[in-house]
């Protein structure tokens, strides 16, 4: 893929805790406008990849550009064309969803910052709950807030690590849906999870990050041809439990929340 068109690159990225080797020459590239799940076990070294591309964290070797600006010599560029949402919410439950908006609103110095806040609320599917102290959101709704918040400024990259990390089956779907509504807008999402339904789901490309290296890196059809052939079965599906607890909760429990 031409360089233009990426969004992310990484190449021979390393870095080390004292002894502990995380990452030992790390490569991938993330293409502009794309859904891109980045797996690994607990400690495998997600976190560290993004604190470095969010410019938290300085590599050992390597390189690593986002958004055409090398996270090492142009820091500043790189947190211009970013957002980064943590594995919780950060999120004010003292104040009212449009407050918290309008207060990184202002933060980031954005013109009309209660406009901008309303415009996201609804987007988000918050609008009616704009009024509402964010103690009283469930946490779907503080997951959709948080990366709303995110999202002023208009970067664009975004960065979700670990971004239904805790939440119930109704509020994954939620977040899932603002996912990929972000892509259909053109943004690039990064997203690191755990939950591999979530990647499959999601992802336009997949990465599995293993003792510091990528070990395998592709499309979702791409990944299946690594292993046999699926023996054809002809049994009766059932449905899961997530279609019975969505079955039974219904899908607009969120408008009475």
């Amino acid at each position: 893929m031409e360089a233009q068109n990426l969004a992310i690159q990484v190449h021979g990225l390393k870095k080390s805790f004292g002894k502990l080797h995380v990452l030992k020459g790390v490569d991938f590239d993330v293409a502009r406008g794309s859904i891109f799940a980045l797996l690994g076990s607990n400690g495998a070294g997600k976190t560290t990849i993004i604190n470095i591309l969010c410019t938290l964290l300085k590599p050992d070797g390597g390189t690593a550009s986002v958004d055409d600006f090398n996270v090492v010599s142009q820091p500043v560029r790189v947190r211009e064309s970013i957002s980064l949402t943590g594995q919780f919410a950060a999120v004010d439950g003292i104040l009212t969803g449009r407050e918290n908006l309008i207060m990184i609103g202002e933060l980031r110095h954005v013109k009309g910052a209660g406009q901008v806040a309303d415009e996201l609320l609804e987007r988000f599917g918050l609008a009616d709950a704009a009024g509402r102290r964010v103690a009283a959101y469930s946490g779907g709704m503080r997951r959709r807030l948080d990366i709303a918040m995110s999202l002023i400024g208009n970067p664009r990259v975004i960065f979700l690590d670990e971004p239904t990390n805790g939440l119930d089956p109704e509020g994954r779907i939620e977040v899932w849906q603002v996912i990929q509504n972000l892509a259909d807008s053109g943004t690039t999402v990064f997203l690191t999870t755990q939950y591999l339904d979530e990647a499959e789901k999601l992802a336009d490309r997949i990465a599995i990050l293993h003792e510091g290296t990528i070990v395998v890196s592709g499309t979702l059809e791409e990944l299946r041809k690594l292993l046999p052939p699926a023996k054809v079965e002809y049994v009766e599906r059932q449905p899961t439990l997530e279609e019975i607890f969505l079955a039974i909760v219904g899908s607009d429990t969120k408008e009475s929340r």
